[in-house]
């Protein structure tokens, strides 16, 4: 199956600035806007926001 450009991959990256990153898909539609989601930074110890790069 063929991959689309509606749902592109992105890099989320730790604003504890540890430097750890999460690569994941994204909806173009439901997200237009840069992805913000809390997952668990192993570096920091705990759980923080992690925030779209570009």
């Amino acid at each position: 199956m063929a991959r689309t450009t509606n749902r592109p991959v992105v890099t989320l990256k730790s604003t504890a600035g540890t430097g750890v990153t999460y690569v994941t898909r994204k909806s173009r539609h439901n997200d237009p806007d840069r992805l913000v989601l809390r997952k668990y930074d192993p570096v920091a110890g705990e759980h923080v926001d992690f925030r779209e790069e570009r």
